[in-house]
């Protein structure tokens, strides 16, 4: 995928779904109050069930719980590996 393709997706946010179905746009206008956003494309949004939405959003924040000093994005893959025992 180019650069610019990417550029051009629309980005939602996992942790902000809307009420009649989607999600809000990716973004934090009021950036001091809330959590960080789990952000990825609306097309793979639209493809993840409710346990794989649950399962990156609660990664993100484990994540973000662990890093002392927050001046770096932390980055967490959207959908886990599973492990050999649960295969």
């Amino acid at each position: 995928m180019s650069l610019s393709k990417w550029f051009k997706e629309k980005w939602v946010d996992l942790s902000r779904p809307k009420p009649g179905g989607g999600f809000e746009p990716c973004g934090r206008s009021e950036a001091e109050r809330k959590a960080y956003p789990k952000c990825v494309p609306a097309a793979r949004a639209a493809k993840m069930s409710s346990t794989e939405i649950q399962s990156a959003i609660r990664r993100k924040r484990e994540a973000i719980s662990k890093v002392k000093s927050l001046k770096k994005p932390v980055m967490v893959k959207t959908l886990a590996k599973l492990s050999k025992a649960k295969r």
